[in-house]
């Protein structure tokens, strides 16, 4: 249990990290700008270890069944994480800016289809993984972090959906309803399923040992 609520505390952690990121894209002019700077969440949640769901997934092959409690823990940690800012942002000035922003981006995710919504979460793990990854195994510093800006600016212009993201955006935009927590059950597992194909075909292609 004493595992579990630190898992826990380092994903609500994450989801305030993430939260962070995409306030500065709602908050940017510049599309280029808030892609960019968003990456400024994934940085800090790989440099201090804390724990986002879309990064965890990928690994579910290697940890087996037995992760899956602590990988449902993580999602109620970014959940919790995500809420807790958004919730709060809407209390200051730019709640107003924010809100509106954001009612913009859930609406065109809650009137997609469930089809596209999961594609588009499947790749944006893809993306994900190859951020996280170079930045763990990249053996030049400077590659470790053009890895994550070059991971989180291609999933944003690409329009791929990330289910921590979404978290927050829904939140802002206070579009939670049964409707939402459906969307966003088939973002996570899209999101979770394309991380873990891309860990697994780049095991089964990886040169082996002499």
């Amino acid at each position: 249990m004493k595992e579990y609520l630190k898992t826990f505390l380092r994903a609500v952690l994450a989801g305030l990290c993430i939260s962070v990121g995409g306030t500065v894209y709602l908050m940017s002019e510049s599309r280029i700008l808030g892609a960019a700077l968003f990456t400024v969440g994934l940085f800090t949640i790989c440099v201090f270890g804390f724990d986002l769901f879309t990064g965890k997934a990928c690994y579910l092959p290697d940890r087996g069944v037995k992760f899956l409690p602590s990988l449902l823990v993580i999602w109620l940690g970014n959940l919790t994480g995500t809420f807790l800012v958004g919730t709060l942002e809407l209390c200051t000035r730019n709640g107003a800016a924010l809100r509106a922003a954001a009612e913009t981006v859930a609406a065109a995710k809650l009137s997609d289809g469930i089809l596209s919504i999961f594609i588009l979460s499947f790749f944006c793990n893809m993306l994900i993984y190859i951020a996280v990854e170079n930045f763990a195994r990249n053996p030049h510093e400077l590659g470790k972090y053009v890895a994550l800006f070059l991971g989180v600016m291609g999933f944003i212009f690409c329009g791929f959906e990330h289910c921590v993201a979404n978290m927050y955006y829904f939140t802002v935009a206070g579009a939670w309803s049964l409707r939402t927590l459906g969307y966003l059950a088939v973002m996570s597992v899209g999101n979770a399923l394309g991380g873990m194909v891309l860990h697994l075909l780049k095991k089964i292609g990886a040169p082996k040992e002499r």
